[in-house]
């Protein structure tokens, strides 16, 4: 049987320890991260999360005794995602925090040839700093729109050279390095993370929090309104539906011709327009003088309500719609002359 080393074995136990100590355990990789980057890392996480970098036989071996021990086998199943330069992260942190904590303290990096790029790159538009030189031509060669300028490389438009996904060559890097621009990040990367028999990879954790506010806000409002047209009492929405129910009401009273203290203006506005629009289609000579002054009222309302040249100033407008409440007023005062 082949000696295994006494560290190894103490290694494997503080692992465990660790995993079976924490309720959330996530795999990091932290190959090719420097090791500056990654103490300020350890800085951030002091107090949030425990970081502790291992060999990944000794890490996968550690995840497969926890589980065991804990009996919980859906915590082996965080082993199948041991890759690159692996470590654990054990935290009492929520898996969906822990990858937006490890995502925003990420940091800009240059390029390098073979990179994988995470995120679109795109060179902007505008003047640079770069004097004239065999780098134009490589520009215009990968059909980056560069053209000489006050003796200076000018971009002429925005210009997406990688995207997400596509790996750096070694003419871009030297281009992307010369521009100042850094389309690397530096960081830790979240392999998967283990909650309560869960475990979580990074395409499940990357969400984007407005669109689900959003969401949440639509699904607040279609169920606002189920229960306002169902009838449906709730605290929030009892206000609305008794208001819906109080005009309901009044629409109903209104167009029966229920005299209340609240339908009666409307009412009586009904009687007095059927009743002038009766006296529209008589004689003239069969009109009382009070009769036809509601006509002619009716009828400047009514050539006050037509569209206005755009020219006209606001303070006309205003005035024509006094005028217009003035009119009304004076019919519903005249309609017992009609009647007497």
């Amino acid at each position: 049987m082949a000696h295994v080393a006494e560290w190894k074995k103490k290694e494997v136990e503080e692992l465990t320890k660790i995993i079976k100590s924490h309720p959330v355990i996530a795999l990091v990789d932290v190959a090719g991260v420097p090791a500056y980057p990654l103490s300020k890392m350890r800085d951030k996480l002091r107090g949030k999360a425990l970081l502790r970098v291992s060999r990944n036989t000794l890490i996968e071996l550690a995840i497969k005794r926890a589980a065991q021990e804990l009996n919980k086998p859906d915590l082996e199943k965080l082993a199948d995602y041991i890759e690159g330069g692996a470590a654990i992260l054990a935290t009492e942190m929520n898996p969906f925090k822990l990858y937006k904590l490890l995502e925003e303290s990420k940091t800009p990096a240059p390029a390098k040839p073979g990179a994988v790029v995470p995120k679109d790159v795109v060179i902007p538009a505008g003047p640079t700093s770069i004097p004239p030189g065999p780098l134009v031509g490589e520009m215009q060669a990968l059909g980056i729109p560069a053209r000489i300028e006050k003796g200076k490389v000018s971009i002429q438009k925005d210009y997406t050279v990688l995207k997400a996904g596509e790996v750096i060559t070694e003419q871009l890097a030297r281009i992307l390095n010369a521009l100042g621009i850094e389309p690397l990040e530096v960081g830790l990367n979240l392999l998967a993370a283990y909650e309560d028999g869960i475990v979580y990879t990074p395409d499940v954790l990357a969400i984007d929090e407005q669109e689900y506010i959003n969401m949440l806000q639509q699904a607040y409002m279609h169920a606002f309104n189920l229960s306002v047209n169902t009838s449906y009492p709730t605290k929030e929405t009892i206000e609305a539906i008794i208001q819906k129910a109080y005009l309901g009401a009044k629409n109903v009273a209104v167009e029966a011709g229920y005299i209340t203290p609240e339908t009666v203006e409307e009412v009586f506005g009904r009687a007095l327009r059927a009743v002038l629009l009766i006296a529209q289609n008589l004689p003239e000579e069969l009109l009382d003088e009070k009769t036809k002054e509601l006509l002619n009222a009716q009828a400047q309302v009514a050539v006050a309500a037509a569209p206005q040249p755009t020219e006209e100033k606001v303070e006309e407008a205003e005035e024509e719609e006094e005028e217009e409440e003035a009119s009304e007023e004076d019919a519903l005062a005249g309609l017992g002359a009609l009647f007497g």
